[in-house]
């Protein structure tokens, strides 16, 4: 009888194991049986990617599930309440550090970043370079004179010489988004106010002051600005020449077009390099230790890597961007300035925005 027992209570404990190993399976070491959901918010540009189903399932291989919501990376920084979120992913490196100085820490990732470039047709290219805008670029690419864009900005574009292509009675302005919704239009007014200042960041109020008038007016005679850069990108691609002769983009937005081969990019479409140009730095910022998990995760997982790169992201690993893209797009760009302060940025942006 007692071997009996004996025997009946081993099976009983190894019943009670198995079923402790099972309960304990998969997904509950992160504390409910799947991945652990991380909500972030991000800039819009980044949205695509996060959504992309081959994103998801990599993440979900590491255990997490990913969710963001959308914002611009101005009120990223200023007025969402980032309380709920586990990350902020700000377009630009400006306001990733305000994010940084408020929640007092040093943490963050730039996982990959796009310079800033203008979209443009044949037509358009031949008259810049005939007006002197234009030049060749290191590589064959073609780049966008900041400093002839500033000094054009009273002409229109029937008063260029010979002009038989375009000779539309508006003045010679890059369509940008609202600057004061957009980090696009605040790294196109980094890059200018840069020039207009001497070729120096802007860093003195004496400074900001000697620059508005000149970079002003790449703004306020646009008329209507759109808040997102998808807007004017998609009506350079639906419109045509006649909308948006030039239209400012990220180069990721661009060349993801180019990569998709959906026809949406035509032959007379040309991509331009602001000369000088900036990069948006997409920057991840952590609140918290899931928040640190994607930063980390973006920044060193190669499979990640390479789908940034399968939309047009330049990534850390330069390899991940020359293999997808190849001769796209050049490899390096070396006319290249940094945005000035979150501060100084901020006094420009609300001054641009203000009507004279």
């Amino acid at each position: 009888m007692k071997r009996r027992l004996s025997i009946g209570s081993a099976v009983l404990l190894l019943v009670a194991v198995v079923a402790v190993v099972v309960w304990d399976g998969p997904g509950d070491a992160r504390g409910g049986g799947g991945p652990t959901t991380v909500r972030g918010v991000i800039g819009s540009e980044k949205l695509a990617f996060f959504r992309d189903p081959r994103v998801v399932e990599r993440f979900a291989a590491h255990g997490l599930s990913v969710e963001v919501d959308t914002a611009g990376s101005r009120q990223i920084a200023t007025s969402v309440d980032l309380g709920g979120y586990a990350f902020a992913f700000p377009s630009s490196s400006p306001a990733a550090q305000k994010i940084q100085r408020d929640r007092g820490t040093t943490a963050g990732y730039t996982p990959f970043q796009s310079p800033m470039a203008v979209a443009s047709f044949e037509p358009v290219v031949r008259l810049l370079e005939a007006a002197g805008a234009v030049r060749p670029g290191a590589g064959g690419y073609h780049v966008l004179d900041v400093a002839a864009v500033l000094e054009l900005a009273g002409t229109r574009w029937d008063q260029l010489p010979g002009n038989t292509a375009y000779p539309v009675r508006k003045n010679i302005l890059v369509t940008t988004t609202n600057p004061a919704e957009s980090n696009s239009a605040a790294m196109y007014l980094a890059a200018a106010a840069f020039v207009a200042n001497g070729d120096a960041a802007v860093t003195a109020p004496e400074q900001e002051a000697r620059v508005l008038p000149l970079v002003a007016g790449l703004f306020r005679g646009q008329g209507y600005t759109q808040n997102s850069t998808e807007g004017p990108f998609e009506d350079y691609l639906a419109a045509g020449m006649g909308k948006a002769p030039l239209a400012l983009v990220y180069e990721s937005q661009y060349l993801d077009r180019v990569l998709r081969g959906d026809g949406s990019i035509r032959p007379d479409m040309r991509l331009l390099y602001l000369a000088p140009t900036v990069y948006s730095k997409h920057t991840l910022v952590p609140l918290d230790d899931r928040g640190d998990e994607v930063g980390r995760l973006l920044s060193t997982d190669a499979e990640l890597g390479r789908l940034a790169a399968a939309f047009g992201f330049r990534t850390t690993d330069p390899a991940h961007f020359a293999g997808v893209v190849g001769d796209k797009a050049p490899v390096d760009l070396v006319d290249v300035v940094e945005p000035p302060s979150f501060e100084v940025l901020e006094r420009l942006l609300d001054a641009v925005g203000t009507p004279s």
